[in-house]
């Protein structure tokens, strides 16, 4: 646990620490503002790569392509299913939740609207995120404890607290149990990016094609709740078949001490 609070602290510290400098300098060289997407989306790029590069380099997280040469292709897909059949679900189960406040909701539409923010959110957010929170930080939780759904959903909650965001916590929340459990069973961070990655990719191409991100499921249907609770139902037969292909087909290929793999 010790370890896992030290990677959890390090993680935290560098991105207010690289986010404060970038801000900083965007300042003094007269660019816009910090609520504005430019420093934003550059400070985001600079810590996550900073915090990545951290890690790799104190072996916290071991980089191989070993669990890639075992062609583990079905895995993959089955977590692309995954990551599609959970969109709908998690909105509608979010939406029976109380109200939580929505803290970074400004910053997040700047990010979300821009071309560049992608690059970000979608590609280097989904790698960093599973080397630090599933090959550091679980990793270690699974080292010293003997229950290791207790691990996996530590690790969930740390990860859903880290996003700082109320109303985003439910789903990271879920996505984490599931990201946690699938690295139990590979020992690889791969799977995990896969899921990740075309998580926050359907989050950005919603939030640029919807009027309103924030409308809810019964909207979007007008007002039918018959074909709201359908689609819910639908989008469910392609997750849980999902989860159980993988269940099936989810195999480590080492000891698991290793993470990206």
């Amino acid at each position: 646990m010790k370890k896992a609070l030290v990677y959890l602290f390090v993680f935290v510290g560098l991105q207010i620490g690289v986010s404060t400098v970038i801000m900083l300098i965007m300042k003094l060289i007269g660019e816009p503002g910090p609520l504005s997407a430019t420093p934003l989306i550059i400070s985001m790029a600079a810590s996550s790569v900073i915090a990545g590069a951290v890690f790799l380099l104190a072996r916290w997280g071991k980089v191989s392509g070993e669990y890639v040469r075992s062609r583990p292709w079905g895995v993959l897909f089955w977590c692309v299913l995954a990551a599609i059949g959970m969109v709908i679900p998690s909105v509608w189960f979010q939406e029976q939740l109380p109200d939580l406040p929505n803290l970074l909701n400004e910053q997040f539409a700047m990010i979300m609207k821009n071309r560049y923010g992608y690059f970000v959110v979608g590609l280097l957010v989904p790698l960093v995120e599973e080397l630090v929170f599933r090959g550091a930080i679980l990793r270690a939780l699974l080292a010293g404890m003997k229950k290791h759904w207790y691990a996996i959903a530590i690790s969930a909650l740390l990860f859903a607290l880290v996003h700082g965001n109320p109303a985003q916590m439910p789903h990271a929340f879920i996505v984490g149990l599931l990201l946690g459990w699938m690295y139990y069973r590979t020992g690889s961070i791969v799977p995990g990016v896969a899921f990740h990655w075309i998580n926050n990719t359907i989050a950005y191409i919603l939030y640029n094609i919807m009027p309103d991100p924030d409308i809810p499921l019964i909207v979007i249907f007008d007002g039918n709740t018959r074909a709201m609770l359908s689609s819910v139902l639908f989008s469910l037969c392609i997750l849980l078949p999902a989860i159980y292909q993988l269940n099936l087909r989810m195999k480590r290929i080492d000891n698991g001490e290793s993470d990206l793999r």
